[in-house]
């Protein structure tokens, strides 16, 4: 690999490949992975640190393995060398400018007088490129104590905080327009013809074998007069159609058969035949309705009259 992809372009290619593999793999929505969640950055930003560090340790390891060759060695691995792939002037200077390192031919200048066994040391400055990196993590360090701590900028904690709070809205204002994730909280009442229309149909259906076609009752209760069993409001109806009535002896549950749309426009219907006095009704059961919707008209005009003739 070494002799097909020289160093200046092995370490950016391993680190964009790390790079494209995380952007890739995280689910960060709009946003890149690297923006979104800032330990990926600080990830990159170690990995990159690191790859430079192993590179560099690499070529010092060739150099001391290089002087540890013979002449005959040398000799081979420079004609092998000679053989490969040029490194440019550009890139050498680079590296120059990062490592600073003193040639071969000069390293007697830097040693100390530590001796240990025949092993002497060198007086070598710091990297440049280690210093610069040293310089930014502690600009880095300062910045984030001024950002987090004196001006109080949110942490990550508080953004979760708040992006569940905003997600939260989100999903209120999206239910309100969503039929089919409309429930007895967000349903709202329905008056105009078509989807009366689009509701009457669906009583036909579903609803007359015990309600009758005009809503008088039979197996089920009357559903024009004012009396109701589990509550006469858009929102108890909406409830009642898609949970089902009483246990044991109330209707079946329809969610399963209609969807929040449909149940919507039934029981808009069902509360515009308030008032509309079928034919023999079946007797009022429940309680009165008094609740949000109920009609305006004098609970006495629908008591039902065969009632009123018993009483006679």
């Amino acid at each position: 690999m070494k002799k097909f992809f020289p160093v200046y372009v092995r370490v950016p290619l391993i680190f964009f490949i790390v790079f494209a593999l995380m952007e890739y793999f995280i689910d960060s929505g709009d946003k890149p992975a690297f923006i979104k969640y800032p330990m990926v950055s600080v990830f990159l930003f170690v990995f990159l640190f690191i790859l430079i560090a192993i590179e560099i340790t690499l070529s010092a390891v060739n150099r001391i393995m290089y002087q540890l060759m013979s002449p005959e060695e040398k000799a081979k691995a420079e004609y092998e060398s000679s053989l490969s792939l040029k490194e440019s002037t550009w890139y050498k200077d680079l590296m120059h400018k990062l490592t600073k390192t003193v040639p071969m031919s000069k390293e007697a200048d830097l040693l100390l007088d530590h001796d240990y066994d025949g092993i002497k040391e060198l007086d070598n400055n710091l990297p440049p490129w280690w210093v610069y990196l040293f310089y930014i993590c502690i600009i880095f360090g300062v910045l984030y104590v001024v950002r987090y701590d004196v001006l109080g900028a949110d942490d990550q904690e508080m953004e979760l905080k708040k992006e569940m709070a905003q997600a939260k809205i989100d999903v209120e204002e999206y239910m309100k327009t969503a039929p089919d994730l409309m429930d007895e909280k967000t349903v709202v009442l329905l008056t105009d013809a078509p989807s009366l229309d689009a509701g009457k149909e669906i009583f036909t259906t579903n609803c007359a074998a015990c309600h009758r076609a005009d809503g008088g009752g039979q197996i089920g209760p009357n559903l024009t007069d004012n009396h109701w069993i589990l509550g006469g409001g858009i929102k108890e109806i909406f409830h009642t159609i898609t949970n089902g009535g009483r246990d044991g002896k109330g209707m079946i549950a329809w969610k399963g058969t209609l969807k929040p749309k449909e149940i919507q426009k039934v029981a808009s219907y069902i509360l515009s035949l308030q008032g509309s006095n079928p034919k023999d009704p079946k007797e009022a059961e429940g309680e009165v309705w008094a609740g949000e919707g109920a009609p305006q008209a004098d609970t006495a005009a629908n008591t039902p009259k065969d009632t009123t003739e018993v009483k006679k």
